[in-house]
């Protein structure tokens, strides 16, 4: 099919644009720099420069187009509103796809959106879902937890350069998922009609508490984890403060979402329904412990590579 992704420079999205391409679909990237998305020509995909928050340049970009993926959120370096950058840009996406009757609409979207809609971002994904479901579009909505890669920037790195890991004070489980696992479930929807008008979760094989995440870091890395925890009553208090600066305005709705990762309800779901539908088997997927596994072991390969080129001086200065 001839697919617009949106998002497709984030973690997640460019895994989607590179699965789409291998099997076979034309891919157009809607970016805002294409500069910075040339790696994605690279791959085979088109790209078209263009915001959300720009009606014309969206509906430039669904020529021609059989099937839309939205896999895109707010920046953290925006400084406008999430409320301005996803809520209105949702809005302009799907009314330019009923313009030009682009029907098929895949969206991503986070579990518990329902229960946390105090959250900037989980009420917007929650409308965004009440929208999709209320219209006319063959629509399917994935319900995601967090993503393996992230767990690399939280958690492994800093305990392998014997840096503080920061969390919260209560663990909550997630059930983390490798994002190229992700891509090949949502690429196996897209022409699939047994998908349509339907909600589906999409998360790991298992959830994970931060220590046991931490647990896993520090049994395949062989270092001790320096662990910092964070009453979530700080962050609370650091939210409201950032919050009266309107150019803190986007800081503050992001920390609103630590209410999700430290609220103790597990970020999980079963996902019989979305294997069965799309004929995919559980023991296919990446699980936490052997991703975490494998990092390590390309890592510390690296790094001692590295070492064996380096004189004594430079030794001393490396973290392990």
């Amino acid at each position: 099919m001839k697919i617009l992704l949106i998002g497709a420079t984030g973690t997640l999205g460019r895994q989607i644009a590179k699965q789409a391409v291998e099997e076979g679909h034309e891919v157009r990237c809607f970016v805002r720099n294409p500069k910075k998305a040339s790696f994605l020509q690279e791959w085979g995909c088109e790209l078209t420069k263009g915001n959300l928050l720009n009606f014309s340049e969206i509906e430039y970009a669904l020529q021609d187009i059989e099937a839309v993926i939205d896999a895109a959120t707010s920046r953290p370096d925006d400084a406008k509103s999430i409320y301005e950058t996803d809520w209105e840009g949702k809005l302009n996406l799907f009314n330019a796809c009923e313009s030009l009757n682009v029907k098929r609409i895949i969206f991503l979207s986070i579990l518990l959106t329902e229960r946390f809609r105090n959250v900037p971002l989980m009420d917007i994904k929650y409308c965004t879902e009440k929208l999709l479901e209320k219209s006319s579009f063959d629509y399917t909505i994935f319900n995601c937890a967090a993503f393996m890669q992230g767990v690399i920037g939280q958690f492994a790195i800093p305990i392998l350069d014997s840096q503080a890991v920061w969390m919260s004070g209560t663990p909550t489980k997630i059930a983390y998922m490798n994002t190229q696992d992700m891509a090949k479930v949502i690429i196996a929807s897209v022409n699939n009609p047994k998908t349509y008008r339907l909600s589906l979760p999409l998360v790991g094989p298992k959830a994970w508490d931060s220590n046991e995440v931490i647990s896993l870091c520090e049994k395949f890395s062989d270092k001790k984890a320096k662990v910092f925890r964070v009453s979530p009553f700080l962050i609370s208090v650091t939210q409201k403060v950032v919050s009266f600066f309107q150019d803190s305005l986007n800081v503050a709705e992001r920390l609103a979402f630590a209410e999700v990762t430290s609220s103790g309800e597990p970020l999980d779901a079963d996902m019989s329904k979305t294997y069965e539908i799309l004929e995919i088997k559980k023991e296919d997927m990446t699980s936490l412990d052997s991703y975490i596994q494998e990092y390590y072991q390309q890592i510390l390969k690296r790094l001692r590579e590295m070492e064996a080129d380096l004189n004594i001086e430079e030794r001393k200065r490396l973290p392990f």
